[in-house]
């Protein structure tokens, strides 16, 4: 049976998952947002073609997504810990988190703005635009739905290093399900850790496709 201190553990364990899984994401968004826009606009027949920053960019981006998060979490401590103050708990772990996470997202936008009608870039370019018009006023725009889909399937992945990270000193339903599930061989706590965390996945999940269709024009 789940006592009352479980069951508060649980409630903290989720909540703290919740916390890191949309903090990570925001700040995923927000650098993995300017390097696949910088993918897009420096790549051959971008609207600002430059191949030596495109190429670097790139590299960067590959290296930095063929990295095993625990990998990378164990490698950017004394980041973390100049960043943080510290390398546990809830804070500490959303450094890697979008470490890890923004150069997916990078590709997932690249992959949005790539999807964008070139037709309607150029005829943009033909009235004038500036190229910070083009981004935001095009190809964000156009993109909108694609791009908010990608950022439930970011979230989803983020959700699943938050969980991995538990092995390393992060918090949250990953620890637990270490700490209490496998370590103390607690099958209750594991197996609700586990239903815990798909009920997360299919939350997120559901708001994007919600949101999808209320940003999608061409659904009428």
């Amino acid at each position: 049976m789940i006592d009352e201190k479980t069951l508060e553990m649980l409630l903290v364990g989720t909540w703290d998952t919740i916390y890191m899984t949309l903090v990570a994401t925001f700040f995923s968004y927000v650098f993995g947002t300017v390097m696949g826009v910088a993918l897009v606009i420096t790549r051959k027949g971008g609207i600002r073609p430059h191949a030596a920053f495109y190429s670097a960019l790139d590299v960067v981006v590959n290296l930095t997504r063929s990295f095993p998060f625990l990998i990378l979490m164990i490698a950017v401590i004394p980041f973390t810990r100049f960043l943080v103050g510290t390398t546990i708990g809830n804070n500490a772990t959303v450094v890697p988190l979008v470490l890890a996470a923004a150069p997916f997202v990078a590709r997932l936008v690249e992959s949005s703005l790539l999807e964008v009608d070139h037709g309607v870039v150029e005829a943009a370019e033909s009235m004038g635009a500036s190229v910070w018009q083009i981004i935001t006023k095009v190809l964000i725009p156009e993109a909108l739905p694609s791009l908010i889909n990608g950022s439930a399937v970011a979230a989803i992945t983020i959700l699943g290093y938050s969980a991995m990270a538990g092995a390393v000193g992060g918090g949250g339903l990953g620890k637990l399900a270490i700490m209490y599930g496998y370590n103390r061989y607690q099958t209750d706590i594991m197996i609700i850790t586990v239903v815990l965390l798909i009920i997360i996945v299919q939350a997120l999940q559901s708001f994007g496709n919600w949101a999808t269709r209320r940003t999608d024009r061409r659904g009428g």
